[in-house]
């Protein structure tokens, strides 16, 4: 399994606003090589979101990205059945919304978490934490209540020794 799970939002805002294909083309240089070495991975909810967008995006992960990028997150039910309970008891703090959206099926975030979980992987996602916030389950509370570990894409780097 590789290192760092990569959130949708790795990838989106890369793409949209920091590193666009045709400005920044070694960090997807880069993203491919440490694909292709095994040492970043991430899920098939991740893959269905940024297909969602069947842009420029999805055409470079369909064709920089080897086969097994994106692995099955189904397999670890029991890690997804702790984060239901912890979102459900979390009820007086989040809106329904809130709760329906992290648990909602065909979401990522907490099929990320509970592959992380299970695999000792780190999260790497452009969420920050907010305890405070109500409307939305960001991906730092659960990670921080289970322990598993996340950063940012910079912070990736960093870890991982990367530079451009």
């Amino acid at each position: 399994m590789p290192l760092h799970l990569l959130d949708s939002n790795f990838f989106i805002t890369a793409h949209r606003f920091h590193y666009p294909f045709d400005v920044v083309p070694s960090f997807w240089i880069r993203i491919q090589d440490l694909a292709t070495k095994g040492v970043i991975g991430s899920i098939d909810k991740v893959s269905k979101e940024i297909r969602t967008g069947n842009d420029v995006l999805k055409d470079w992960i369909d064709n920089n990205l080897p086969l097994n990028f994106f692995v099955d997150s189904s397999v670890y039910i029991e890690e997804y059945a702790q984060l239901a309970q912890w979102a459900a008891g979390k009820a007086h703090h989040y809106n329904t919304a809130a709760l329906s959206e992290f648990l909602d099926a065909d979401e990522a975030d907490a099929w990320l978490i509970e592959t992380a979980m299970n695999g000792r992987q780190t999260v790497v996602t452009n969420e920050v934490s907010n305890p405070q916030m109500k409307a939305r389950i960001a991906i730092p509370e659960p990670c921080n209540h289970f322990g598993v570990s996340f950063c940012n894409t910079i912070t990736m780097f960093r870890n991982l020794g990367v530079t451009f």
